[in-house]
């Protein structure tokens, strides 16, 4: 079996940039093993599946060790792939999942939208003992929210953010919640870093999903709707949010790096 495979730097304009994904092309699903292993030996923080339908793609995400219910930086390496080489002529199109319901895709120019479930982050009564241990004095914590099983650190300055140096183990130990940390930017409207060591991904790069919190949040807190976002890991990355209610949009550029055949 001689499988489309495609790796694309997502959510920046520039090569070596952005979050890498890869990008599978399938005609019919394989089992689940066999998609996992596929992950693994691609070894970036998401593969995305794609299986063509009748005015759609189905969609899943893998990482090295496990399946996730949702991916931004993947969905958008996946829809630069569709729109760029599958179907040049399409401006639009949707993204069946299995766990976040179906997703609307399209291009404006150069960027991609993706249209994606809101998360209203909760405000925690209290920093949770593992995280305080793991992360930060809480002097240095404005507060902690909660959504979609991440826990977010409110930080009082992006340089704060920028200089985290958190305990991984200690943050591995929170699985199946992850980490994450977020500020006011000065050329942006606010930044962010990202950690699941539990789902095999130290510090992701870009993580779009994550954003689906960070716009309601920030959009409430800064009293408009569009945002401009910047995450601050090592490869850094730059999205633009839109909160719509019950739906986050997030548009961003992407850059093909590789095209190949993965042979089974």
């Amino acid at each position: 079996m001689r499988i489309p495979l495609f790796q694309v730097d997502a959510f920046t304009d520039k090569r070596f940039a952005g979050n890498p994904a890869a990008v599978c092309l399938l005609s019919v699903w394989l089992d689940d093993q066999t998609l996992q292993k596929v992950a693994a030996e691609n070894n970036l923080s998401a593969t995305a599946f794609l299986v063509p339908g009748d005015n759609h793609y189905e969609i899943r995400w893998f990482t090295p060790i496990c399946e996730i219910r949702l991916c931004g930086h993947a969905s958008l390496a996946a829809a630069h792939v569709v729109f760029n080489l599958l179907n040049p002529q399409l401006l639009q199109t949707r993204f069946k999942t299995r766990f976040s319901g179906e997703m609307p895709v399209s291009r404006n120019g150069e960027q991609i939208l993706l249209d994606f479930p809101a998360v209203v982050p909760k405000v925690q009564s209290g920093i949770p003992v593992s995280l305080e241990r793991a992360v930060l004095p809480p002097a240095r914590i404005a507060e902690v929210l909660e959504g979609n099983q991440t826990y977010i650190a409110v930080c009082e300055a992006a340089e704060q953010v920028r200089d985290l140096k958190p305990d991984l183990e200690l943050i591995e130990r929170l699985h199946p919640f992850v980490f994450a940390a977020t500020a006011p930017g000065h050329d942006v409207d606010f930044v962010s870093r990202y950690f699941a060591p539990g789902y095999g991904i130290p510090e992701d790069p870009v993580t779009g999903s994550l954003h689906c919190a960070l716009a309601p949040y920030w959009a409430n807190r800064l009293g408009k709707n569009k945002l401009r976002a910047r995450q601050l890991s090592q490869r850094g990355g730059e999205l633009w949010c839109e909160w719509r209610g019950d739906r986050v949009v997030l548009a961003g550029s992407a850059v093909l790096i590789k095209h190949a055949v993965l042979t089974i």
